[in-house]
């Protein structure tokens, strides 16, 4: 009885029915390569209705991706087992990309496309290596200046970067892929990860599932909101993460103002409409509310009229804003913010319901639009996973990036952490980390490949090198106006350089778009703050002027110290080309 169960479960791994599936493409950012971006199941594949016997095994192939039918697992947990028993039927088949032969080059699967993924695949070396990249969008979001296009300072497409033109293997060689799918479990002994498509309804069988076999593992998920539980969140707050939040608020505030117009509008439902409520005293936060109070000087004052006196930024924070920044810096953030009309609040969200917030004293925030930036945390995938997990709940790491006791994993950026046993402190989920940790483990992934450890296995016996060390640039905020932000200590606590004003703003755009990834979207970024820059009036003093006394008048500012402030900036430029 076991040795028949063994045979055939032996054989239903190997054999199987086939589905009929239609080719589908997704919608792709600007640039993306259509034939490439796409679900491992494209092709005719005729359907096979009965039950194959143990005397006549089937393998079927899909041509060179090696895709391959195998019994369909359950996705809930990372380790997937299987039971069989004498009486149980056939259970449904699905593909499979199949593992590597020999002579073939090592596989890499990285999951995700943030910032440490996508630094990760612009530095592999294609030649070794082949790559799989899996993520449920087929771009990376340059999130630093996703604020600024939720009020049409850029556009959307000049903060997205299609991951193909990041790494151009995965549009044109022909064992490399993008699969626009996530990830619902990993099998680290098969060295397989069990992922499901992203497909809003256009398949013929949801949900889609697949396997792929893999040689090295990155895992770079990345992170999601935090809401601490708090009922009402998710369904009635916008988050600020991805192009579509983006777009979601710029439409919701373009709604508000025009329904705000229509007559018969009470003036408390017009307060309410036009009330934006940033929850949040992060960097995201307050450039938010900094572009928030730009727009509503820059556009609503002239093409809003009738209602400009009703619109109204709330900035709420349970403790201080910007605790990271330099204590100076929070001062000068908190008065320019009040000048310029955002209203700090210092409190802590309650509950949130459709139309207003309650406070934990019980008061009540009446609202239109809601915008939740409180950091973020392990997303449920991570949490999903049998691995070993840092403070925090985060995947576990040592100090090269790999998953202690798991052969072939290694885990970076959001969703991964230093264990404990390391010694070192969990870094924060910022966008310079992730890109450090990408430009380290892609380093340490093409020295492993040179010396034939690319291989599932392999690497045992090669020497890693230096360990991981990472060294904080600074942290930047802008604050509307033409001003913002430098911080350049080391670390909170310790002393450093630390500027703010207008030529903070320079440094702070300059920085910016020099890390913007391909010389096209710099050259919409550029663009796009050049039209705002010539197109629409500063405000100063209360009042709009034309734009011609900008930005010169703010180089004879009698505030600024311009000989130390010019050779700061000319000496962080140098840092910059530098890095």
């Amino acid at each position: 009885m076991a040795l028949a169960r063994i045979a055939r479960h032996s054989f239903r791994r190997s054999s199987g029915g086939m589905g009929n599936y239609a080719s589908e493409r997704y919608p792709l950012c600007e640039g993306e390569s259509a034939h490439k971006c796409h679900s491992p199941f494209s092709g005719n594949v005729t359907v096979c209705s009965n039950l194959l016997s143990i005397r006549k095994p089937d393998h079927i192939s899909f041509g060179s991706r090696g895709m391959k039918v195998t019994p369909q697992h359950n996705f809930a947990h990372a380790q997937v087992a299987v039971e069989e028993s004498d009486s149980e039927p056939e259970s449904p088949q699905y593909p499979t990309l199949e593992a590597t032969r020999p002579g073939e080059k090592p596989r890499v699967v990285v999951l995700g496309s943030g910032w440490a993924a996508c630094r990760f695949l612009k530095g592999l070396d294609t030649k070794i290596y082949d790559v799989v990249c899996m993520s449920p969008r087929n771009h990376m979001v340059f999130t630093p200046l996703l604020a600024s296009t939720c009020v049409g300072t850029l556009e959307f497409r000049s903060v997205a970067e299609p991951v193909s033109r990041i790494q151009t293997a995965l549009a044109k060689d022909p064992n490399s892929y993008f699969y626009l799918a996530s990830c619902s479990g990993v099998d680290t002994d098969k060295h397989e990860v069990y992922c499901e498509t992203v497909s809003d309804g256009g398949l013929s069988r949801e949900p889609y599932r697949f396997k792929v076999s893999y040689d090295k593992l990155v895992i770079a998920s990345g992170a999601e909101p935090l809401t601490f539980g708090i009922k009402g969140v998710k369904e009635h707050a916008f988050f600020l993460r991805e192009v579509t939040h983006a777009q979601e608020i710029r439409k919701k505030l373009l709604l508000n103002l025009m329904l705000s117009e229509n007559p018969g509008v009470s003036e408390e439902e017009k307060e309410r409409l036009l009330h934006c409520v940033v929850i949040g005293g992060g960097p995201t936060g307050v450039e938010f509310s900094g572009e928030l109070s730009d727009f509503i000087m820059r556009d609503v004052h002239q093409r809003y009229a009738h209602v400009k006196n009703y619109i109204r930024v709330t900035l709420i924070e349970a403790n201080e804003i910007l605790s990271s920044f330099d204590v100076g810096l929070r001062q000068y953030a908190t008065k320019h913010l009040t000048k310029v009309g955002v209203r700090l609040v210092r409190g802590v969200v309650k509950e949130v319901h459709p139309n207003k917030i309650v406070l934990s004293d019980g008061s009540d925030v009446p609202y239109g639009l809601l915008v939740w930036s409180t950091g973020v945390g392990p997303s449920e995938f991570v949490r999903s996973l049998n691995l070993p997990k840092s403070s925090g709940g985060r995947i576990g790491v040592d100090e090269w990036l790999r998953v202690p006791s798991i052969e072939d994993v290694f885990a970076l950026g959001d969703c991964a952490g230093f264990l404990e046993q390391t010694g070192r402190p969990v870094l924060p989920a910022l966008a310079q980390v992730a890109e450090r940790e990408g430009k380290f483990l892609v380093a340490l992934f093409n020295r492993i490949g040179k010396q034939n450890g690319g291989k599932a296995f392999s690497a045992k016996d090669i020497a890693l090198g230096e360990p991981f060390v990472y060294r904080h640039l600074g942290s930047m905020a802008s604050v509307g106006r033409y001003k913002a932000l430098v911080d350049l200590r080391q670390s909170k606590g310790t002393k450093g350089i630390s500027l703010a004003g207008f030529i903070s703003w320079l440094i702070w755009r300059s920085a910016y778009l020099t890390r913007v990834l391909s010389w096209r979207n710099r050259f919409y970024v550029a663009v796009n703050w050049g039209t705002t820059l010539i197109c629409y009036p500063a405000q100063r003093g209360g009042e709009l002027e034309p734009v011609t006394s900008f930005p010169w008048a703010f180089l004879f500012d009698s505030s600024l110290n311009k000989s130390k402030d010019g050779m700061i900036l000319i000496a962080f430029f140098c840092f910059l080309a530098r890095e």
